[in-house]
């Protein structure tokens, strides 16, 4: 076992009874985790023991992992497809599963392209449900009195749709807000939010938008901590609240609700339970807030008692930190749990930290997890004759990063599921990871290749350029602009010049330097391309006008994207996207001179 002296330090004292049992289990799980995992993978295999796929490989009942690891391969999405598009005509055999399919959980349509059906079962909700149970108790470790007061939180639902065999097909969040388990939840003074749950189960993203505002501002000092999944689904709240503060204020004083709200459930809700008093006091504060310029600190001045911002805020998102920061006043944001559609992970033992300090530790009951060392230099080649050596959960080392390989209780076995994980430490035995990127978001042009983590560096220290101007990039795009000769990278900024009284953008010069900037801290294939090859033509930004990537959402929601997990394409090459990006640039900037490379030094 890879265990050093990375070890996090252990959990401070519960303050309660009910988070103390949730601890234990922490505890128990992290400190026995190779056992809790030989377990998990032996009741997987026996109970779907006699299922085709399984079968197919001949595994003949056994249940342990070498027998497992020599014959059951490791597999991708379009592997499994022509399986699951069985599945989704209508196939109830046990192709994956012993317990039936109960419904798809689609992947968020802008995650490494198009959106997929992973296949799931009933208990699986149980098993999220139990990760879940485990967020406030470590949250109580840090913040007291969390029960003294409310959630603000900003969640919301996809309209469902069904497979052509009958099985429904939808994010997992919307299955998670629409099943019994979040609906009839008992009554939790931790986890007690604004919105009521006609608000989030709203199928028209205006109209829950709309309530769950109008609930948080009405309840406005009750509330402890403002979050949703996403940063960005949080910064699309506030520029909702920039767009209607005046009718939502009309509604508090009047008691009176926007006609535009025309769900019946929804209206009868809001008006009876919300809206049965005047409110002109509460009105008054928030015209008086909102019709200023100044929106900095917005967050802790309309929802003064915000402890802290729960918004995902690694990976892509960590776009979104200085923003967050300029509308939170700089208010802590916490990373809680780590999860995708295709599995639940993990958990963030110090929810507290830095942005840059995030770690997950992976819980080691949630499924069977292998991790596929991960070579920039020299990618693996997985072939059925070669089959990879993958690393164990307990025997992963740190410093070093992986690919992550899953198998499930609803199915899928030895699934890559395309994240690239750092170790950065244990706790107990169980490893602890860094999200540091998703594999192959790629921008090229030549031979060179740009990932989605170096490309966000770029923009970071090209941005920084911008901070004397009191500018920041709220969101940025990239495409690889081949119709030029020689092709090139462009990037889509939209700026935010905090300084309302200016108001001017920053001068062209500037933006100029930003793409010099950006060049120079792109790769050296990148930069040997625009030198010595004159393969790559100089880095272009065009600089779009405000509200450009809430149309860019907009868009992508109207088909089928998922409010709760779209998150902004980092690349683009989707021809109306384009053009729609192209309609609302207000400038364009290109690098004005090369930038700086030398031959590598060949061993």
């Amino acid at each position: 076992m890879a265990v050093d002296s990375q070890l996090s330090s252990p959990l401070p004292p519960p303050p309660s009874d009910k988070d103390a049992k949730a601890l234990r289990f922490i505890e128990e799980v992290t400190t026995n985790t190779d056992a809790v995992q030989q377990r998990v993978l032996a009741e997987i295999l026996s109970r779907n023991a006699n299922t085709e796929y399984v079968n197919r490989f001949r595994l003949n009942g056994a249940t342990d992992r070498d027998t497992y690891k020599s014959k059951i391969p490791v597999v991708t999405y379009e592997d499994l497809q022509p399986d699951i598009q069985r599945i989704a005509n209508g196939d109830r055999s046990p192709i994956f599963s012993s317990t039936p399919i109960s419904e798809f959980l689609t992947s968020s349509g802008t995650s490494a392209g198009e959106r997929k059906l992973m296949p799931t079962i009933q208990e699986e909700m149980e098993r999220r449900q139990l990760l879940y149970s485990l967020l406030m108790p470590i949250m109580n470790l840090y913040v007291p009195g969390l029960d003294k007061g409310k959630g603000l939180y900003f969640l919301f639902v996809k309209a469902e749709t069904k497979t052509p065999g009958g099985l429904v097909a939808r994010p997992v969040l919307t299955s998670y807000y629409k099943s019994d388990i979040f609906k009839t939840r008992p009554y939790d003074p931790f986890n007690d939010y604004t919105s009521p749950n006609e608000a989030v189960l709203c199928a028209d993203s205006f109209q829950s938008m709309y309530t769950q505002m109008l609930c948080g501002l009405l309840m406005r000092e009750q509330v402890l901590r403002v979050g949703a999944v996403f940063a960005s689904g949080l910064l699309r709240a506030i520029r909702f609240l920039q767009l209607n503060w005046k009718q939502l204020a009309h509604d508090i004083s009047t008691g009176t609700l926007n006609p535009k709200i025309t769900d019946p459930c929804l209206r009868e809700c809001i008006v009876s339970k919300y809206l049965t008093n005047t409110n002109p006091e509460v009105a008054e504060f928030i015209s008086k807030e909102c019709s200023t310029e100044e929106w900095e600190g917005i967050i802790t001045r309309i929802w003064p008692n915000t402890k802290y911002l729960d918004v995902i805020v690694t990976g892509a998102m960590a776009q979104y930190i200085p923003t967050l920061e300029f509308y939170s006043g700089g208010l802590p944001m916490a990373c809680t749990m780590y999860a995708s559609s295709e599995c639940y992970f993990g958990v963030n033992l110090k929810p507290m930290c830095k942005p840059s300090e995030v770690t997950y530790t992976i819980m080691p009951n949630m499924g069977y997890f292998e991790f596929l060392p991960h070579d920039t230099s020299s990618p693996p080649v997985l072939s059925r004759d070669s089959p990879p050596r993958l690393v164990d959960l307990a025997d992963v080392e740190v410093g070093k990063e992986y690919e992550l390989v899953i198998t499930t209780y609803a199915g899928l076995r030895r699934y890559r599921v395309g994240d690239v994980l750092e170790v950065t430490g244990f706790h107990n035995a169980a490893p602890q990871f860094r999200f540091v990127r998703r594999k192959n978001v790629l921008l090229s042009i030549d031979a060179d290749k740009t990932d989605e983590a170096e490309l966000q560096k770029a923009v970071e220290n090209a941005s920084s350029l911008l901070r004397e101007l009191n500018t920041s990039v709220v969101e940025y795009t990239s495409y690889a602009d081949t119709k030029t000769i020689p092709g090139h990278y462009v990037i889509y900024w939209e700026l935010l010049v905090k300084d309302e009284a200016a108001n001017s953008p920053p001068p062209a010069e500037i933006l100029n330097q930003c793409c010099l900037a950006i060049e120079e801290s792109l790769n050296s294939v990148y930069r040997q391309g625009r030198v010595a090859d004159n393969s790559i033509g100089p880095l272009e930004i065009r600089v779009v006008k405000n509200g450009t990537f809430e149309e860019l959402m907009d868009y992508a929601i109207s088909r089928g994207a998922s409010i709760n997990q779209y998150k902004a394409p980092r690349c683009v090459n989707f021809t109306p996207i384009v053009e729609l990006l192209d309609s609302r640039v207000a400038s364009v900037h290109f690098s004005p001179s090369k930038p700086h490379w030398t031959p590598e030094r060949r061993r």
